[in-house]
């Protein structure tokens, strides 16, 4: 372990990418197999294979009070070490190495440190899983003891991400970066396309099912003209508003993850059936909605009600009743046992037509209706106790004109606008490009003051730039959400002082702050929410600027917001 701590601090050194590439090519090629998969998995930030899905279920609290009874600080001591180095493995170090009568030798193996990992992702409580920890620590220098930390907090902090490892493999063992790339995806498990890679096999490695890839991103359209200037040929759907997820199908095995590779099927166990009905195995893209029947048609509800149905082991009948949804899919990952991520948008179009043809309790292609609702062809029952597994339609167009006009029948139809996507793009997972656009509109604006500060993160742990934000109810300000993007780095210097000057209440990495400088919020849907004490939550608030020119006397009101909530469910606030 002492010789990859070492590795770690010479990356940190640097900033350069060939640098850094270059370190980690000669450490992996120096080391044996067992010690090089291991290696590639910690320098990436994991305790674990990304397919294994497991933990270590240990909060950071609990690693907080670790370093403080390892290094004998006091809390306050613990804080400013905190402050001052950026994270815990680094104040850790900074407090051990000071407390350290005689050097310790480094004796820790990588084995050693992946099996006590094993036995803290098996331990069931919180005191057997620290005491686990606190027995690798304190045999563990200061050194192994800052970059354990790193890698069990999931952030190395040197400079070095998940795809510089992979350019590291690729380097080190002269196989192709591209397929790298493309085993490392297959098989959720960086440490097995190290292995695969060093004995020049990549092309064994298969799609491992129930794995889930990284999902395909879209760039914003400022309007429909800039839209249109990209594409030749251009396929056009609702951008609804709901859950991205990804499903994969096998027989009546069935998951689905979210766009963060979270599992998700546990919130929504009436769409196991039907997408058990394809009958070839399947990874599907798509959005799961709210879903309302009704005379008009078929259309999505709101987020504010998928977002009732997350989180929850056991989902009621009641809510199955009260919140009915619909997996609306837009493509293709996987199919008939090969992936289709190198295939044109087109042709997978054509897979996608072929799978849903095959399948019993799934809907053929949506169509929109003269009410602007989605309607089906003739012969589809409701399903009482299933959800709805439905073909998202596609469109063309042939002007801006015409886009803008797609555009406003989107919005009113109740979703958030339009994806405009390349008919020949490939699928490209986790790339966000101008393959794939998305036009859509900001629900509205809000004037808040700002009631807490937190310190960021990376680049931004010196400084205050994440911030909580208030409306007035009457003579009391009520929380309402939190955002960390859109002022300058002058600005946040510039905030960080004064709120470094004005804060009521210090907390360690968060300040309650004089409820005095206004910032203008945009936002896309505000939530109900027991998060912030308004019972409301914006949805993706993001700075406009801020208010200099205002006082928080004028800040938007919780009546404001409770308008805008209720318009997105077309009713009126009755005041």
């Amino acid at each position: 372990m002492l010789r990859l701590a070492e590795m770690c601090e010479r990356i940190a050194a640097t900033t350069k990418r060939t640098e850094k590439i270059a370190a980690v090519a000669e450490y992996l090629s120096s080391r044996d197999l067992v010690d090089a998969e291991v290696s590639a998995l910690f320098l990436s930030g994991r305790t674990f294979p990304t397919f294994e899905e497991r933990t270590l279920q240990i909060g950071g609290s609990s690693l907080w009070k670790l370093v403080s009874e390892l290094s004998h600080a006091s809390d306050a001591r613990m804080r400013q070490a905190y402050r001052q180095c950026g994270d815990l493995g680094a104040a850790a170090y900074h407090l051990l190495a000071a407390n350290l009568a005689m050097p310790k030798a480094g004796t820790l193996t990588l084995a050693e440190i992946r099996s006590i990992f094993d036995q803290v992702a098996e331990t069931r409580t919180a005191g057997a899983k620290a005491g686990l920890l606190l027995a690798l620590f304190e045999r563990a220098t200061p050194l192994e003891a800052k970059y354990i930390l790193k890698i069990i907090t999931g952030d190395l902090r040197i400079g070095l991400k998940e795809s510089l490892v992979e350019e590291a493999i690729a380097k080190a063992y002269d196989e192709p970066l591209n397929r790298v790339q493309r085993v490392n995806m297959l098989l959720g498990d960086i440490g097995g396309a190290l292995r695969l890679a060093a004995e020049h096999r990549l092309e064994a490695a298969r799609m491992r099912l129930f794995h889930p890839v990284g999902f395909m991103l879209a760039s914003p359209a400022a309007d429909a003209s800039e839209a249109f200037e990209y594409f030749d040929h251009a396929q056009i759907e609702d951008k609804y508003d709901g859950i991205r997820a990804q499903a994969h199908c096998s027989g009546q095995q069935v998951r689905l993850f979210s766009r963060t590779l979270d599992e998700l099927t546990g919130s929504f166990p009436e769409l196991i059936a039907p997408l058990g009905d394809f009958t070839e195995d399947a990874v599907l893209d798509g959005e799961i909605v709210a879903w309302q029947h009704s005379d008009e048609g078929e259309h999505a509800m709101p987020f504010s009600e998928i977002q009732k149905r997350l989180g929850r082991k056991q989902v009621s009948q009641a809510l199955l009743a009260e919140v009915p949804v619909a997996y609306v899919v837009f493509d293709v990952i996987f199919s008939n046992r090969e992936l289709t991520l190198d295939k044109p948008l087109h042709q997978r179009m054509q897979i996608l037509d072929h799978l849903f043809a095959g399948a019993k309790r799934v809907e053929p292609k949506g169509v929109l209706n003269a009410q602007g609702r989605l309607s089906f062809e003739p012969g589809i029952e409701e399903q009482a106790t299933s959800g709805w597994i439905i073909r998202a339609p596609a469109m063309g167009a042939d002007s801006p004109e015409q886009l803008t006009q797609m555009f406003e029948e989107a919005m009113a139809r109740g979703n958030e606008g339009l994806m405009i996507k390349d008919v020949n793009s490939l699928y490209l997972p986790g790339r966000r490009g101008r393959w794939w656009l998305k036009l859509k509109r900001e629900l509205a604006v809000l004037d808040v003051v700002v009631t807490a500060a937190e310190y960021g993160h990376g680049k931004r742990i010196h400084v205050l730039s994440d911030y909580t934000f208030a409306v007035r109810k009457g003579e009391e300000l009520v929380n309402i959400g939190k955002a960390y993007s859109g002022l300058t780095d002058a600005e946040i210097m510039e905030l960080t002082e004064w709120f470094l000057a004005n804060t009521i209440s210090d907390h360690g990495y968060l300040r309650e702050v004089e409820p005095k400088i206004i910032l203008e919020v945009a936002f896309n849907a505000i939530m109900q929410s027991d998060r912030h004490n308004s019972g409301y939550a914006l949805r993706f608030p993001r700075i406009l600027r801020l208010r200099r020119d205002k006082l928080p006397a004028e800040i938007s009101t919780i009546d404001e917001v409770e308008r805008i909530y209720l318009r997105q469910h077309g009713r009126t606030l009755s005041k």
